[in-house]
Parts: C-alpha cells; sequence; structure tokens
C-alpha cells in the first residue's frame, strides 16, 4: 500500500505570523503529495492531546509507513518535553515517522537526529520561559508605577481621557449578548465563531476562534459571579 502523508497545522490565538495558511504553503513547497490536512487554529501548543482534535485525528489517520508532517516542530508541541514524548510515541506505534520541513533532526533516527531534536525541543521551552519572565518583570514594574497590568477585556475599552480606567465598549457588548443567545440556544464554540465570522462581526485580532469564544463566556461568567456575590 502507498505510504501516505497527512499535514498537520497549529495556530495559537491571536498569531498569524506563522499562520495557518502560512504552515501549509510551506508543506506543500517541501512535498507535492500531501493526501490529508489537519490543523488546530487558536490552540496552544502545549495544551493537553484531548484538547487538540486536528493533532488526534492526523495520528489516528496514520497508517505503517506514513510520514506526519509539520512546517516547524513547535507545531506539535511547544515547551513541553513529556508532552512532545508522547506525540512521538503515538505516532511511532503506527508505524509512520515525523518530519517538519525545517528539518529540526526529522531526517533520521541516528543519534545526531535525536540529538538534534532535544535541542530544538529545548530551546522551545527556554523560549517560553523567557518570555514568561519577561512578562512577569515587565507586570511588575508596570504594577509598581500603579498601571494597568492585565488587557483589556472583552466589552471593555480604555477611557480616552483617562487610561487606567475602562469604559463600557457598547459594539463590544452587543457581541457577547450574541454570543450568550446562540451559546443558551446550544451552539458549539466553533459555530459561534463561524456565525459572528459569516455576520461580519469584527474580533479583535484577525479571525474569531473558539478558544476566544471561550474565554469571552468565562470572563463574563466570572464577572456576572462577583457581581451576585
Amino acid at each position: 500500500m502507498p505510504t501516505k502523508t497527512i499535514a498537520y497545522l497549529r495556530t495559537s490565538t491571536g498569531w498569524q505570523e506563522f499562520g495557518i495558511d502560512a504552515q501549509l504553503d510551506q508543506c506543500r513547497a517541501f512535498t507535492d503529495k500531501i493526501d490529508a490536512v489537519f490543523s488546530d487554529e487558536g490552540i496552544s501548543g502545549n495544551v493537553s492531546l484531548h484538547k487538540r482534535p486536528g493533532l488526534l485525528a492526523a495520528i489516528d489517520s496514520l497508517q505503517n509507513g506514513d510520514v506526519l508532517l509539520v512546517a516547524r516542530r513547535d507545531r506539535l508541541c511547544r515547551g513541553d518535553p513529556v508532552l512532545i514524548a508522547m506525540i512521538e510515541r503515538l505516532v511511532e506505534k503506527r508505524g509512520a515517522r515525523i518530519i517538519s520541513v525545517a528539518g529540526e533532526g526529522t531526517e533520521g533516527d541516528d543519534p545526531t537526529n535525536r540529538l538534534m531534536r532535544r535541542i530544538v525541543d529545548a530551546f522551545a521551552e527556554y523560549e517560553i520561559l523567557l518570555v514568561k519572565a519577561r512578562t512577569t518583570a515587565a507586570l511588575s514594574s508596570k504594577k509598581a508605577r500603579g498601571e494597568r497590568t492585565g488587557g483589556v477585556p472583552y466589552g471593555y475599552k480604555l477611557h480616552p481621557m483617562n487610561p487606567k480606567e475602562l469604559v463600557i465598549d457598547e459594539i463590544e457588548q452587543k457581541i457577547i449578548v450574541l454570543i450568550k443567545t446562540l451559546r443558551e440556544t446550544g451552539q458549539s464554540l466553533q459555530k459561534i465563531a463561524d456565525v459572528l465570522t459569516a455576520q461580519g462581526y469584527k474580533p479583535r485580532g484577525k479571525n474569531w476562534h473558539r478558544q476566544t469564544i471561550k474565554n469571552i463566556l468565562n470572563f463574563t461568567h466570572s464577572e456576572r459571579f462577583k457581581h451576585d456575590q
């Protein structure tokens, strides 16, 4: 039976520089033989596997001799050595292998390539820890100056005369009402995102994602809970 090439693509919420289209273009430039494409949009690379339906479906479709193709290794996992090892084992159990367009030690299973993969994973973890450390330091500095340390929650905006104060954003509040209404009628998070996109409602980022909808619902629920106390 001929082997298949399965492409897997992933983006985190709001990060568009290396979006789904760009990843797919890189995969297609690497090979003109892509039999299926699976993706997870708006999902962090360090969340557990059961929250990665696209990756699970991609792995489930693999058979002996197949290739799981990614534009970069961090599309599979970012900053979690245990999780990436688990993904590798699942792929290996199906007799398949992972190939990264960027190389990154996926050309073989010899000691040199194994070492390269570990180095790539270690740098991905280091990058995340470094960003977290810089963010913590920046937030501490802002807090010491009496400035806001959190982002502006959806449904609000900064006061034009006082950037430390939030005021209601009427347009976003109407979208929140629509989101709640759709959710109460049993619509899935992805369906709600699709409806908002189809009706031309503009998100803060480039696209509406299921995770964006979930974050908005979680925030509005916590705000209502605080007001009910």
